[in-house]
């Protein structure tokens, strides 16, 4: 496989990276990166759900975590969080405009993972056979 990442690109610029374009792009890592994030959206893409309801859709994560990535998901613009007045509280969450504006993003990551996620399944296949 060919390294491009040095390579000249030919025409007759310096190749700097746009520094608008980096924060940009740190800013969207920012918000999504986090091992829970992008489970907790990918769940909450098809409709709210309750705190407990949350929690259960996303295997292996405890009670703190969860917690935690939705008070930054929420503090990011991409989840609200609605309370319901009543005993005992009643709280949702949900995923923002600016969330469901990942959708397509969400549906290229699935299609990259279906044609190159069995490529690293297989690999530890083969190293187990061994």
């Amino acid at each position: 496989m060919e390294n491009l990442t040095t390579a000249p690109c030919g025409n007759d610029c310096d190749c700097t990276p746009d520094a608008a374009q980096l924060a940009d792009f740190s800013r969207a890592i920012h918000a999504l990166g986090g091992k829970w994030k992008l489970e907790i959206l990918s769940s909450l893409m098809h409709g709210a759900m309750r705190f407990g309801a949350l929690r259960r859709s996303v295997a292996g994560i405890t009670q703190h975590m969860l917690t935690t990535q939705l008070r930054e998901l929420e503090l990011d613009g991409l989840v609200s969080r609605t309370a319901f007045p009543g005993k005992p509280l009643r709280v949702e969450y949900e995923l923002t405009d600016a969330a469901y504006g990942l959708e397509p993003t969400f549906k290229e990551m699935l299609s990259w993972s279906r044609l190159y996620g069995g490529a690293r399944l297989a690999a530890s296949q083969v190293t187990q056979e061994a």
